[in-house]
């Protein structure tokens, strides 16, 4: 059986991308799938690798009940366009670092978090949260939770075909 994969791409990797990875991960695990989709999360830059997630992203969601403790950052690469099936950056500005490191042969796994699955928001992008206040960062969850359901339906839908 094939594990479809699932990377989330932000700047650093400590505040939006291991939001995601952590909320997709317990809905994942939640429908009784994490032996078939396997989550990661990634940033385009190398400015916090190995750190853990931003304490502010960690409170909120903690509050929320997902965990984000478990989650180090690490920096985006271009194998990681062979090693998953889909890359989610949360930005256009990282949309455009992401397809810099991809060939055209896998322009069909590059996606745009909010565009892609959460299109009834009306916006692109997932707000960096960084250097706001904590309205932010529960903003960042709300958006990322809405747009896992619609991906992890879509996810479900190739599952159930394959």
């Amino acid at each position: 059986m094939h594990q479809f994969s699932v990377l989330f791409v932000c700047l650093g990797n400590i505040c939006r991308s291991p939001t995601a990875e952590g909320v997709f991960q317990h809905k994942v695990n939640q429908a009784g799938l994490e032996q078939q989709i396997r989550v990661d999360s990634a940033g385009t830059s190398a400015f916090h690798i190995g750190e853990s997630p931003d304490s502010r992203s960690q409170r909120e969601a903690r509050k929320a009940g997902y965990d984000l403790s478990y989650i180090r950052a690490r920096q985006a690469e271009a194998k990681d366009f062979v090693d998953f099936d889909l890359i989610i950056a949360m930005d256009l500005e990282n949309y455009h670092n992401l397809s810099l490191l991809k060939t055209t042969r896998y322009n069909d796994k590059l996606k745009l978090f909010i565009r892609d699955y959460a299109p009834d928001l009306e916006i692109d992008e997932v707000p960096d949260p960084y250097y706001g206040g904590a309205d932010g960062f529960a903003n960042v969850l709300n958006m990322i939770e809405l747009a896992s359901n619609n991906l992890l339906e879509e996810i479900r839908g190739q599952l159930d075909e394959s």
